[in-house]
């Protein structure tokens, strides 16, 4: 899954206007106009681009990447409009932290800037893998919550993600 798959699944689960996800993005740090963020959210399947290599989608020409910077930088813009800019102590920088290091540290940043944002409990994000027909232990989340590095850290594979962001549509869309 790449990050402009992340960004359509993400803004279908939570209903997401386009106006909103352009304010997210300046929330992030990061300045779109519209017509780059309508070129992000082409989906390969229907943009003219049906050709596949090892099973993977080619993206048209005119479908505007989003990199690795960009999707953080969203994530955190929309933890500051779910919750508030989050206030530095004095002597501390105003920078904020930038987690994904490579493409495998993705799912798991997506992960758990979406439990931030959201004000998840461990609980919740089971249920919301449940709602999707995911049965995960509680220590399996926990380590796919961890920090790289950390003794019982798990890289997050592609099901985490996808099926999180299915729960997550079922479970806003019956609101």
């Amino acid at each position: 899954m790449n990050n402009n798959d992340i960004l359509i699944r993400l803004r279908y689960a939570l209903d997401i206007k386009d106006t909103d996800m352009l304010e997210i993005f300046k929330l992030g740090g990061i300045t779109v106009t519209k017509e780059e963020l309508k070129r992000m959210l082409l989906n390969p399947k229907n943009s003219g681009s049906n050709d596949s290599l090892e099973g993977k989608f080619i993206a048209a020409d005119d479908m505007r990447k989003c990199n690795n910077f960009m999707l953080e930088s969203f994530l955190n813009g929309f933890i500051i409009l779910k919750r508030g800019k989050q206030e530095t102590n004095p002597g501390e920088s105003d920078k904020q932290v930038f987690m994904i290091n490579d493409n495998k540290a993705v799912n798991n940043v997506v992960l758990k800037k979406l439990k931030i944002a959201l004000s998840l409990t461990s609980d919740d994000m089971l249920a919301i893998f449940n709602e999707a027909g995911v049965s995960l232990s509680n220590s399996e989340l926990s380590a796919v919550l961890r920090r790289e590095g950390q003794r019982n850290y798990k890289e997050c594979l592609d099901r985490y993600p996808v099926n999180f962001l299915k729960g997550l549509a079922i479970r806003h869309r019956k609101k």
